[in-house]
């Protein structure tokens, strides 16, 4: 079967705010270099992703483009456009750019996006490749992994009020991977609701369309950089990888 056209979208133009630095959580190094680096690298060198829009945020286009794609020569960069206040507004930004400039693979008939966090630099290439085979098979997929702790469901003065069957629980991460065509659908009938409350393009494609997602394994190292504490813990995937 003929390789579809595969656009990555990575995301990094958020604020960072639980990080408490005035460096934003993309932007802070980790092994001598950004965290936003690490996983464009890996789309760089991937065999199943044809080309990057890079969202970041407004103002920062160019330091973007100096320090971190020119510097690391990821040639594979297309665009560098300004994100929005929300996740999700960054997102439809640049699958509106897709739709109108269509100067990337993605965009093509049958085309394929992966929408990826920037602060989550430990995706790799088993990773794509086990997204990319099942979204030629489903449509749209996200990797995850099964919760290791018990959950519980509270109320709100935080008591506990359900425990769920742990075996029906996973943690979603990214990259999350669709038919472009889908996920365009179901962002721009996002976009025309009066309340908006979606935490990931998974919710997006399941709530406007209802259309069922795939979970496929990512890793348990697939952490997103959030908290002070994760520098730590990335900096040990860091080291261990190294070796």
């Amino acid at each position: 079967m003929e390789k579809k056209g595969c656009t990555a979208i990575v995301l990094a133009a958020g604020q960072g705010r639980r990080m408490g630095t005035k460096i934003q959580k993309q932007y802070l190094e980790l092994d001598g270099k950004p965290v936003l680096y690490y996983s464009l690298h890996v789309f760089e060198r991937s065999e199943m992703i044809d080309d990057i829009i890079l969202v970041v945020g407004e103002g920062q286009e160019s330091y973007c483009r100096s320090e971190i794609i020119q510097k690391y020569h990821l040639t594979k960069v297309k665009a560098v456009i300004p994100g929005g206040k929300e996740r999700y507004e960054s997102v439809y930004f640049a699958l509106k750019y897709m739709d109108e400039q269509k100067n990337v693979a993605g965009a093509a008939s049958e085309g394929i996006v992966f929408i990826h966090d920037g602060a989550r630099p430990f995706v790799d290439e088993a990773m794509i490749q086990r997204a990319y085979s099942e979204v030629n098979v489903q449509g749209a997929c996200v990797v995850g992994m099964p919760v290791k702790d018990t959950i519980k469901i509270v109320d709100e003065k935080n008591f506990a009020k359900d425990t769920p069957d742990r075996r029906t629980l996973w943690m979603i991460q990214t990259p999350q991977v669709f038919k472009t065509s889908l996920v365009q659908k179901a962002y721009f009938k996002l976009m025309k609701q009066e309340e908006i409350q979606v935490t990931d393009d998974a919710m997006v494609v399941e709530q406007m369309l209802a259309y069922p997602v795939k979970l496929v394994e990512g890793s348990y190292e697939n952490i997103k950089i959030t908290t002070p504490e994760d520098i730590g813990v990335a900096e040990c995937f860091a080291e261990k990888r190294k070796k």
